[in-house]
């Protein structure tokens, strides 16, 4: 199917009643979400999990999708006028948006922000529309040992790259793994890791897991801290109008922000976040006027949020393609396809194509909502931040612990909630990002079925996981990925130590 037939089809798909509903349904609860600070995407979507399954497979996928790029949409609101990002993504947003604010210019910085976003999501979307079914055919010749291999390198990638301890996220990864291989064993019909728990035979809840870990432990953790303020500033529609100076200093920022993001968005394991800040860093470099960046530069907002939502876009990429999360929220998104019975991958595209081409065109259709809700909107933002948190924290609890139970009516879940909660809130204290232990729950039983077919066909040859060029290509990346975990805690203490030598 060429991409023309598949646009049309994704039309009839996207704008039926029931799926324009549930996109901006999607879209509005994730830009609620992503203002709160401290919720974020993660949390929102495992929240609605429940939800999804009681919805047709590509209507769950539009809403949850919305959710996600509405939440970045909504966590810049945050950070320019409480210098709060609402997701860690929003960050660089809070260098140049925040002192906006102080300027009396908040208005305006959120009509940029709007207006980057917009545009680096379409741009993002191009891409995917453009590279998705040449990675899928790619995809189609791989063999099983390719992508044990490819699967292995996104989850070293996820723990190693970002910013942290890599030896701390490799522990979350292993401990996602382990927790992935509780319950039944396919292959053998045997018991692993259940306890005598009848429980786990089906293995640890998806819905659980990703509401404990990052949803009972966030609003915890969010509790715990002081809220700052909302800036004592009227922001009106007039007051939201750019100059002619602000529109054309963004035009070039955010055409380079959304190539950046949507080069990052696309490599598993690196993700918006690494984009923004990158893209933040070119401007900077290449602005005749770097010292104005940190305060309330035009340029580092435009480019920061156009790279964030285009890395969104491609994010899907080898998500849907290859069946290959690039980040944790990807994880969860291709872990309900799972539960709905679809497999991502290759065969994707051919297999559903009124799901694939139908979400391209809900892309479409959300960030047109967003720019619709983000500006007229503004007023009830402001509002909502000035809610005390300790009125808003019980009922989110409530909502999670009624999620968690709706999905098997089973009183056990919930009890799991609450131990995973506990968990994933001591990881917070100890500073084990969660994210690398979702991504290894969700690619583990993947990992595993991979690596069992790749010794079948190689008759228990381990030879076959170095037997070409690109087997051999992803072995070394892979090895140099650990090295690199390893030798970077080293070489930071030998800096303290030196440092500490110096004072």
């Amino acid at each position: 199917m060429g991409i023309v037939e598949g646009l049309g089809l994704g039309l009839d798909v996207a704008l039926s009643w029931t799926n324009v509903w549930f996109c901006f349904l999607g879209v509005l609860i994730g830009t609620l979400v992503g203002v709160i600070p401290g919720v974020g995407a993660l949390a929102a979507i495992s929240m609605l999990l429940p939800l999804s399954f009681y919805l047709d497979p590509t209507t769950a996928i539009v809403m949850l999708a919305g959710v996600y790029y509405g939440t970045v949409y909504g966590g810049s609101t945050a950070a320019i006028l409480l210098n709060l990002p609402g997701v860690p993504s929003a960050a660089v947003a809070c260098l140049d948006g925040y002192p906006m604010t102080k300027q009396g210019r908040g208005g305006v910085a959120l009509f940029l922000t709007t207006i980057a976003s917009f545009g680096g999501s379409m741009l993002g979307l191009l891409a995917l529309v453009l590279f998705a079914d040449a990675i899928s055919d790619i995809g189609l010749s791989l063999r099983p040992a390719d992508y044990f291999l490819l699967m292995t390198l996104g989850l070293v990638a996820a723990a190693a790259i970002p910013t942290g301890s890599p030896l701390k996220g490799l522990a979350m990864v292993l401990i996602g793994l382990a927790m992935g291989y509780v319950g039944t064993d396919i292959a053998t019909g045997m018991a692993r890791f259940a306890f005598g728990l009848p429980e786990l035979l089906d293995g640890i809840s998806l819905v659980a897991l990703a509401m404990g870990i990052f949803g009972i432990s966030e609003v915890v953790a969010t509790a715990a801290q002081p809220r700052r303020k909302v800036a004592e500033q009227k922001i009106t529609l007039r007051s939201m109008v750019p100059t002619r100076d602000d529109l054309r200093a963004m035009r070039m920022p955010v055409l380079r922000g959304a190539g950046i993001g949507g080069l990052f968005g696309a490599l598993p394991g690196v993700g918006g976040t690494i984009a923004c800040f990158i893209s933040y860093a070119t401007e900077k470099r290449l602005s005749r006027h770097p010292e104005t960046f940190g305060h309330g530069a035009v340029e580092g907002l435009s480019a920061s949020e156009s790279a964030n939502n285009s890395a969104i876009q491609t994010a899907f990429i080898p998500s849907l393609t290859l069946g290959i999360p690039g980040d944790a929220v990807m994880a969860l998104m291709l872990g309900a396809l799972i539960i709905h019975g679809i497999t991502p991958g290759p065969l994707l595209i051919e297999q559903q194509p009124g799901m694939f081409w139908g979400l391209i065109v809900s892309f479409v259709l959300g960030n047109l909502f967003l720019v619709i809700l983000n500006i007229p909107l503004i007023g009830i933002w402001l509002k909502l931040l000035s809610i005390p948190y300790h009125f808003l924290f019980p009922a989110i609890v409530v909502f999670i612990c009624f999620g968690a139970y709706s999905v098997n009516a089973n009183p056990f879940d919930v009890w799991m909630l609450a131990v995973l909660g506990a968990v994933g809130w001591m990881l917070m204290l100890f500073g084990f990002q969660p994210a690398p232990l979702l991504l290894g729950f969700i690619l583990g039983p993947m990992i595993e079925e991979n690596l069992r077919r790749s010794l079948q066909l190689s008759r228990g040859d381990f030879g076959t996981f170095v037997s070409d060029g690109l087997s051999i290509g992803l072995t070394l990346a892979i090895v140099a990925l650990l090295v690199m975990a390893v030798v970077k805690p080293v070489m930071a203490a030998r800096r303290r130590g030196r440092a500490a030598q110096g004072g």
